[in-house]
């Protein structure tokens, strides 16, 4: 029978000492590792590693179905339920389903209400995180979707959407 090493926070156990000293940082917060880049810091070494990709530009990944590339291997499992529909997540209460755990977290907002992004701007507070980055260009005044056709820049990704479907870009 194998020992196991038990957390005196929460008394998860774990096959090893290193896993145990690992997860303690979820409860010290320690993150001994930094990027040198941007001082963004790590609890896990592999995490910097991951995080590196960044600043290199490293998308070692490639989805066999559209060819398009991802830093992580997890990125990648994920992406390819775009292509199958899979949608393994579930909303108990409305029974919604979704291709990423995350966007359900996110989905759960509209439930209980919370609004847990704030703009550090105006205070105007949002339930999902994309909402609040989409909100600050208004503050920043960058417009990052470009049509590949006529060039034209637009603020949100919905306008450019619209823009492509009522404009033919016909010469």
């Amino acid at each position: 029978m194998e020992h196991l090493h038990r957390c005196d926070m929460c008394n998860k156990t774990f096959s090893n000492k290193n896993e145990l000293k690992l997860h303690r940082r979820v409860h010290t917060g320690e993150r001994p590792y930094r990027c040198d880049v941007c001082n963004k810091s790590f609890s896990k070494g592999n995490n910097l590693k991951l995080h590196l990709r960044v600043h290199t530009g490293e998308r070692p990944y490639c989805c066999d179905v559209c060819n398009k590339t991802f830093s992580d291997r997890n990125t990648l499992k994920s992406h390819l339920r775009v292509h199958t529909g899979e949608r393994p997540y579930r909303c108990d209460v409305c029974n919604k389903t979704f291709s990423q755990g995350n966007t359900l977290k996110s989905h759960l907002h509209v439930h209980t209400g919370e609004c847990p992004y704030r703009c550090d701007v105006c205070n105007k507070t949002f339930s999902e995180r994309n909402n609040l980055k989409s909100h600050q260009h208004v503050h920043t005044g960058e417009c990052p979707y470009r049509c590949d056709v006529c060039s034209k820049t637009f603020r949100y990704k919905y306008v450019l959407k619209r823009h492509l479907s009522s404009c033919n870009h016909q010469s």
